[in-house]
């Protein structure tokens, strides 16, 4: 059944204005019926959330000193210079299979294997194309390689606080992070060089359309809970605590618009594929549509009746939302309709799409659900998702097993309940690597997994596990599938009800190893 999705006119485009603040500020959003009978208790936790703002930014922010500018390279130079790459890749791939040929057939004059070489690029440019689109399914579950007893993740960069947000630059070579000590990081992900985004002034967000805290005594929590980085790895968007969207240049990592109208926490953002539209979810049960190039705020959507926790998007305006009313939602945003998905018996938690019509959930009951929009019941289920049995490589599973609450006990195959709290049995984060079979599951209990989602029987089928210890609150594919980075805490994203002391705050890094592809395949 589709319901109408309650919208309010976009502002003009036709000049720039400042972004519209929604309702009366003065409300204070965590203010529910319980809690305005006990206020001063609400104020206590507002305290606590607020003193995790980084103490280390005054040390940080002296910086060295800059040479001379180098000229900035424009989007359209950029642009023609990863085409003109990405053609000599492809040409590169063309010459090696042309060589190959050539031995068995020395026949051929030199104009037929030209013709037969530039053939080859054309089908690979199409092949890359329709994967791209979204028309095309890479399947990548079938080439990976099972990882080595001493494979594990490694550190790449460290947080002073848990790690709450993992984005990776559409060309794999940069990574950005953030943390609950406000800290935002960009860094190198071949030799983890990091540079650390500096939050400026309060003057300077104000004069950037940034409201002004309610309590003018008290600091601006800079607690960040989501990241997403556009396409065109032009901007960096930041949400959390203070109730704005943040806009960053990652070329200069200077802070250039705060978009202010969230009256709750932004818990969750994405860019639309291929455009500068973001979307930000909230708290306040609101999804906002920006324009991060015109700096302007474009659409509302309602529909959920509690907190949105996660959101997705590919290139077609449709986005995928989960929230704490127990549902997952997909949104035809042009034809103002949404679709509604109910888990059958637990409390969705995250979401990402498999591709248009297909997408992944996991549960606070620690099982992952396969759906299709062509059905309002999940397609496949799998329980107790991150049970050490369900791995063929369960001996990695062993050297992290001490770290865990209450070791590990299994029954007939399966987890026993009493084995993991809830907290740990979470399914905090789940993410495919871009249009193909291949998808990763992250909760507490020691060990990230990689599935296999099969097109024919529409199943999900579990390939292996890579040990880390901690909170897994983030996951982020490298596009090749040759990476994988996880974003990890002693907490968990949302909250503080549990610790892991051995958990390592940061981003790590799990190389992934796969067959070689046969380029003649294409």
């Amino acid at each position: 059944m589709k319901n109408r999705v309650r919208k309010k006119p976009p502002f003009s485009r036709g000049g720039k204005k400042k972004p519209r603040s929604f309702g009366d500020e003065d409300d204070p959003f965590f203010e529910s019926n319980a809690k305005r009978r006990c206020k001063g208790r609400a104020d206590d936790d507002d305290d606590d959330l607020e003193s995790l703002e980084s103490d280390d930014e005054l040390a940080d922010g002296g910086g060295e000193e800059e040479g001379p500018a180098e000229p900035e390279e424009t989007a359209d130079e950029k642009r023609v210079r990863v085409a003109r790459e990405h053609l000599e890749r492809i040409r590169a791939v063309a010459r090696k299979v042309e060589e190959e040929e050539r031995e068995e057939d020395e026949e051929l004059g030199r104009e037929e294997r030209e013709g037969r070489r530039d053939s080859l690029v054309a089908e690979i440019l199409q092949k890359d194309q329709l994967e791209e689109s979204g028309r095309v399914t890479r399947f990548l579950a079938s080439r990976v390689l099972c990882p080595e007893p001493l494979d594990e993740f490694g550190l790449l960069v460290k947080h002073r606080q848990s790690v709450t947000a993992v984005a990776l630059a559409e060309d794999d070579s940069r990574g950005f992070s953030a943390s609950k000590d406000g800290a935002i990081l960009h860094w190198d992900v071949e030799n983890g060089k990091k540079e650390k985004y500096l939050w400026p002034s309060e003057d300077v967000l104000v004069s950037h359309y940034a409201k002004a805290p309610q309590n003018p005594s008290r600091k601006r929590s800079k607690h960040v809970l989501a990241l997403a980085v556009s396409s065109d790895g032009r901007y960096l968007a930041s949400g959390g605590l203070d109730r704005h969207v943040h806009l960053w240049d990652t070329r200069t990592r200077e802070h250039i618009q705060a978009f202010h109208g969230h009256k709750g926490p932004v818990s969750c953002l994405t860019f639309r594929q291929g455009t500068s539209q973001l979307f930000s979810g909230s708290f306040d049960r609101t999804i906002k549509l920006w324009n991060a190039e015109d700096r302007t705020h474009m659409d509302n959507l309602f529909g959920h009746q509690s907190e949105i926790l996660t959101i997705d998007c590919l290139r077609k305006e449709r986005l995928l939302t989960v929230g704490r009313d127990r549902t997952m939602r997909l949104w035809k945003v042009p034809e103002e309709s949404q679709l509604i998905f109910r888990a059958p018996a637990s409390s969705l938690e995250c979401c990402c799409f498999l591709n248009d019509s297909e997408f992944l959930s996991g549960s606070d009951d620690g099982s992952i659900e396969l759906w299709s929009m062509l059905r309002k019941k999940p397609t496949n289920i799998i329980k107790n998702a991150h049970a050490p049995s369900l791995s063929p490589n369960d001996h990695l599973y062993e050297e992290v097993k001490e770290n865990m609450p209450n070791g590990r006990n299994t029954e007939n195959g399966s987890c026993k309940a009493e084995t993991y709290s809830s907290a740990h049995s979470w399914v905090s984060s789940v993410a495919v690597c871009r249009r193909s079979d291949l998808a990763a599951t992250g909760a507490a209990n020691g060990v990230v997994r990689l599935w296999a989602i099969e097109n024919d029987s529409k199943g999900i089928r579990p390939l292996f596990t890579y040990p880390v210890v901690g909170f897994i609150n983030s996951l982020a594919f490298a596009k090749s599938g040759r990476f994988l980075l996880a974003g990890v805490g002693q907490e968990p994203r949302l909250g503080r009800w549990e610790h892991v002391p051995a958990a390592r705050n940061g981003v790590a890094m799990h190389s992934i190893r796969l067959k070689e592809e046969n380029p003649s395949v294409y």
